[in-house]
């Protein structure tokens, strides 16, 4: 498996040799499975080197593929990764490639911006006990109508009516 995807997801942004700079919006791009069910997702900004942990964006919608992060007086370090997960249930979807952090004066951001998106902003040193800096509209449960096609909703209705048959059979 490449580094930076899993089953889940495939973060294309930042990569391993991405340098964001302070005080410019960077981008963080994925793409993701069709039939996996995942309409949200947290994103979360951690340190190799050093602790911290960084609470970026909370219910960040699966199907917009992409978001810019604005950071400001985050320490610079080449050992910051990004976490795609379900913070609630503590399931990691995805995990990208090592990037750097770099002054905004000393080097200009090697990511181009992704315009029509949100860009959240990002202060300060990591902090677990801080909350996230955005937090999107919580997804409407979409119920039987996320299932993909009628397929999965016969599938069922022939599991309850051979469970069906089986208690009558038994009973007899």
């Amino acid at each position: 498996m490449e580094p930076g995807s899993s089953s889940y997801f495939i973060i294309t942004e930042p990569t391993r040799d991405t340098q964001w700079a302070l005080g410019t919006p960077n981008p963080i791009s994925w793409t993701k499975g069709v039939l996996d069910d995942i309409a949200s997702f947290d994103v979360e900004m951690a340190r190799l080197d050093s602790d911290g942990l960084t609470f970026v964006a909370q219910n960040v919608p699966a199907a917009h593929s992409s978001l810019n992060i604005l950071l400001q007086d985050v320490p610079l370090g080449d050992d910051y990764f990004l976490l795609f997960m379900n913070s609630t249930h503590g399931v990691t979807y995805a995990t990208s490639p090592r990037f750097s952090v770099v002054s905004g004066s000393s080097s200009k951001s090697t990511a181009s911006v992704v315009s029509d998106v949100q860009t959240v902003t990002v202060n300060g040193a990591p902090n677990p006990t801080q909350q996230f800096a955005v937090t999107f509209p919580a997804m409407e449960n979409r119920g039987f109508a996320s299932w993909g096609d009628a397929r999965q909703a016969w599938s069922l209705g022939s599991v309850l009516v051979g469970c069906v048959v089986g208690v009558v059979w038994t009973l007899r």
